[in-house]
């Protein structure tokens, strides 16, 4: 049957009022700003939003176009435990891809499709202060130096505000500052979380290349629309959130206990994942709520 278009305005209506005026987090990586058209999906929707009066931060990653330029510079890239080892070098080439490349390029597609976009980083009114991380324990082998990569400290949102509320939409990359001024590589996931509680965001979008939790997860058309965040733990227990998942989810779950109202996991391949997700009755990723 076809859908008539007025039918779609309409359903979208509620959602337009209830949403309206608030702020949501996206954070996008790597697999989904490598699809041109898929990105060019991604910041439509996220500029329309932006039209009917909601707010929008984008948080960006890039660790395969910074693994491609080290090589490009004849380094080669190590992780430990899946973060990235960062000397001073390599941190040098994660800020000319980051800053210089992905941010420049987003910023230059919200102007293109009418949206006013500025590249900010955590240096920028050292909004985003940060702590060297730790040394990292991994079984079997001595603690390691992961050199010029933090952990979120502190985010001040004040700039983020003054941006948002002038009509601008921020686009993230993470990069932030010690308390010397020294910049840390930090993981793009804890950015996101760390600035959507910031800023009280209504909702939190992970946009990756998964449809969403899975019940079966062999079968992409089992996707969970919604879940409390207290039944994290029994769906890990039960196999049903495994492997990779795990982390996705649990940045989820613990950015909704720390105040954010619900956070999203939506496959950012389908055309308008966003659009579908926010104002439509089915939504088509997994939706994780407080209660």
């Amino acid at each position: 049957m076809t859908v008539k278009r007025e039918q779609v305005l309409i359903e979208a209506l509620p959602y337009i009022r209830e949403f309206y005026d608030s702020i949501m987090v996206f954070k996008i990586g790597g697999s989904i700003m490598s699809d041109r058209a898929v990105l060019e999906d991604f910041i439509q929707d996220v500029v329309l939003l932006r039209y009917i009066g909601i707010h929008p931060i984008i948080v960006h990653g890039g660790g395969p176009e910074i693994s491609l330029a080290m090589e490009k510079f004849g380094k080669k890239a190590e992780f430990v435990g899946g973060l990235r080892v960062t000397d001073k070098e390599t941190l040098g080439i994660a800020r000319m891809v980051l800053l210089g490349n992905i941010n420049a390029e987003l910023v230059n597609l919200i102007g293109k499709y009418g949206g006013k976009g500025i590249g900010l980083s955590g240096q920028d009114g050292m909004f985003l202060k940060a702590r060297k991380k730790a040394l990292l324990k991994v079984e079997g082998m001595e603690p390691v130096d992961l050199g010029f990569v933090g952990d979120v400290d502190k985010v001040d949102p004040e700039i983020l505000m003054i941006m948002a509320g002038k009509g601008y939409i921020p686009v993230i990359s993470p990069i932030a500052a010690d308390d010397q001024g020294n910049n840390l590589n930090v993981n793009a996931d804890t950015v996101a979380g760390a600035v959507a509680v910031a800023m009280r965001a209504k909702k939190l979008f992970s946009i990756t290349d998964v449809e969403g939790v899975r019940m079966n997860p062999d079968d992409p058309a089992s996707v969970i629309s919604e879940f409390p965040a207290s039944d994290f733990g029994r769906l890990v227990a039960e196999g049903i959130i495994k492997g990779g998942m795990i982390p996705k989810v649990e940045a989820c779950v613990r950015v909704v206990r720390d105040g954010v109202e619900k956070a999203h996991i939506i496959d950012g391949r389908k055309h308008h994942a966003i659009l579908l997700e926010l104002l439509t009755h089915e939504g088509v990723g997994t939706m994780i709520s407080r209660s």
